[in-house]
């Protein structure tokens, strides 16, 4: 059962969804302890959920979920003996790692680009050692988003590539796929997909002195490497930080590691709380690929403390001695690498979830003064879960408070104490994981009882914005998912029916104004992203068909370009599709003989298999072009006036079929 609600106009964070199933028996299906939860660039949601069967044995299932149709869940019996303890997605959303407490790795894709059709073929295993963190290997792939140049009239200006190394590369300096992950008696374990398929597996202690690693997150640097962080379960003991470097050495995969300056948490300083909070219960790097800021929270029974850590160069002061010896140490002083807090929260209820952003947002100084200056708020917070049931948006860095959401119906005040709260009869219900969306304005939890919750987040975080403002921050969010590929539901939940038109409009203007080259590889992408925009508002809903025809349509003439090929595979000339394409835009002829003398009438010839494998596609299209030249001379004159039925909606913005697109 799916609650669907409206957004709540002006709200911070409001509700979307939640979902529970009915078909679900309380006594059969249970929470999985620990509870893992992963959010893909496609907008899937994986989770876990344990089955019990009569004899009380567990099944540790994982399910599916896609964010726009969440009745339509997909379940997949994980074949994990142990508790699955982490859930991590591919950069491309096609591919699933699953990780237990036995040290057991499943790596699952998509069969046949499928959502509801998973297999695993490959994994690996640390036997007895369970997993405690897990993350794909980098694939050197990394955007900056640059807020400030919204109205530039270039992609490559608003979303540019930064120079980042992957983990490790093949011949060619092609990325090599493949997993990290940290167990908990202190091993880092690392598996390499070769084409080939084969898996190179490794396994390597973090230190010589090996110890319990009850937490720990995995970043890494621009230069190729891997930072790991890993901290016992105790607030008295150090967080520790390690160096990872992986290569492959005559076809066998290498580890090297080192280790790198440790951080003790504040809050174990400070001699008035120094037995306040005894456990470390969150590690998390502030971002996949940002090593150097970290997020720490520290708990105890009934309260915790969130404190936000930089790693920084500092200057090592030499005596005045050594300067005297060697003028070279005098002129250039030698710099450390420390751990510098940056900012902490006062006394909180307890946390019982953390969510980071994937908005690819600096957090440098000037960054941020930029966000701050244009009003650009997703990306910045990151998300608080409390046993008292409610979420907070916090700023990434100063950890003040940008929006709450209370699961009650009664909100408390933002600013009062969690000690003065009243404590109710019994547990309240909490969010035990949680996810962002990769544009940061949804979120998803799921509570103790096994609810789904998804919450939409305000991209203006309750700030007033203009109309205009509102619209271009939209509209740049949406540019960034027809860059990247990724999936744009969750910005379709802020879009208003009232806004359509304008984001309709202004996104066709802003695709005009990029290359050929860059408009052929978006035409598709931005069809998709018009249909699903349209059916947003009745103005605008009629001319869904039309853009889902059009890329029909353009999947039929890309499949049947394919099949043509130059009679020389060396020729610089374009491909047999193109030329005809070309020849028959300035050929206005009728006469077929004509237009074939231009045309090497070798390169159209295809073996008979193929030719009867598409008898069917050939024949369905022959129908609908002779359909269309019959249609053409019954079509309505521009002139005539609308149907009286039809409701007047402004339209400016140019029909589906006279916008540039592949032929």
């Amino acid at each position: 059962m799916c609650d669907l609600r409206r957004p709540a106009a002006g709200g911070m964070m409001d509700l979307a969804y939640v979902c529970e199933w009915e078909k679900w028996s309380k006594s059969t299906h249970c929470p999985s302890v620990p509870l893992a939860c992963a959010w893909s660039c496609r907008n899937l949601i994986a989770f876990t959920m344990d089955l019990r069967s009569d004899d009380q044995d567990l099944t540790r299932m994982i399910h599916i979920l896609d964010t726009e149709h969440p009745w339509d869940l997909h379940s997949i019996p994980s074949e994990h003996h142990e508790a699955i303890t982490c859930l991590e997605w591919d950069q491309s959303g096609s591919r699933l790692l699953s990780a237990d407490a036995d040290g057991q790795i499943k790596c699952w894709s998509m069969a046949d680009h499928l959502a509801n059709s998973w297999e695993s073929s490959v994994g690996s295993l640390v036997e007895g050692d369970p997993i405690v963190a897990l993350s794909w290997l980098h694939n050197g792939v990394k955007l900056a988003l640059h807020v400030e140049k919204s109205g530039a009239s270039s992609f490559g200006e608003k979303f540019s590539r930064v120079k980042f190394s992957p983990s490790l590369t093949l011949f060619g300096g092609k990325p090599m796929e493949g997993w990290i992950a940290v167990t908990v008696s202190g091993l880092v374990t690392v598996s390499l997909l070769k084409p080939s398929g084969q898996v190179l597996t490794s396994t390597e202690s973090l230190c010589r002195l090996r110890g319990r690693v009850a937490l720990a997150d995995i970043a890494f640097t621009g230069g190729g490497n891997i930072v790991v962080a890993t901290a016992d379960g105790s607030s008295a003991s150090p967080v520790q930080f390690y160096k990872v470097c992986v290569s492959v050495v005559s076809e066998k995969c290498r580890i090297d590691t080192e280790i790198l300056p440790s951080l003790f948490m504040r809050c174990t300083t400070d001699l008035n709380r120094k037995d306040k909070f005894p456990a470390i219960t969150h590690l998390k790097f502030l971002a996949r690929d940002m090593s150097e800021q970290v997020l720490l929270c520290a708990s105890s029974q009934t309260s915790s403390i969130v404190e936000c850590w930089s790693l920084r160069k500092e200057g090592l002061p030499v005596n005045n001695i050594f300067q005297q010896i060697s003028p070279v140490v005098g002129d250039k002083q030698p710099t450390i690498l420390k751990w510098r807090i940056l900012s902490a929260t006062n006394d909180l209820d307890r946390v019982s979830a953390v969510a980071l952003p994937k908005l690819p947002i600096s957090l440098t100084n000037t960054d941020l003064k930029v966000a701050s200056d244009t009003q650009f708020y997703p990306g910045l917070g990151l998300a608080l879960a409390f046993h008292d049931g409610s979420v907070h948006i916090v700023h990434r860095l100063s950890l003040q408070t940008m929006a709450v959401f209370y699961s009650s119906a009664a909100p408390r005040p933002v600013d009062e104490p969690a000690m003065k709260r009243p404590r109710t009869a019994g547990p309240a219900v909490h969010l035990k994981a949680m996810q962002l969306s990769w544009t940061s304005l949804a979120l998803v939890g799921i509570d103790s009882h096994g609810k789904l919750s998804v919450l939409r987040l305000s991209p203006s975080m309750g700030h007033p914005l203009e109309v205009g403002l509102a619209l271009r921050h939209l509209l740049f969010l949406l540019e960034y998912c027809m860059v990247t590929g990724y999936d744009w539901w969750d910005i379709l939940l802020h879009v208003q029916p009232s806004m359509v038109q304008s984001l309709v409009e202004k996104l066709h203007e802003e695709y005009t104004r990029q290359t050929a080259a860059l408009q052929q590889v978006l035409s598709t992408r931005i069809l998709a992203m018009k249909a699903s925009l349209c059916k947003l508002s009745p103005c605008t809903v009629t001319r869904v068909c039309d853009y889902h025809t059009k890329l029909f349509l353009i999947a039929i003439s890309s499949t049947l370009k394919s099949l043509l090929r130059p009679h020389f595979l060396n020729t610089p000339d374009k491909s047999p599709g193109d030329r005809l394409t070309e020849i028959c835009t300035k050929i206005t002829d009728v006469d077929i003989d004509k237009v074939m003398i231009n045309l090497k009438t070798e390169e159209f010839v295809l073996d008979m298999n193929t030719l009867q494998a598409l008898q069917q596609l050939l024949q369905w299209v022959g129908d609908f072009v002779l359909y269309l030249l019959a249609s053409l001379p019954n079509q309505p004159s521009p002139t005539s006036e609308p149907s009286p039925t039809s409701e007047p909606c402004p339209t400016s913005e140019p029909s589906p079929t006279s916008e540039p697109s592949s032929p």
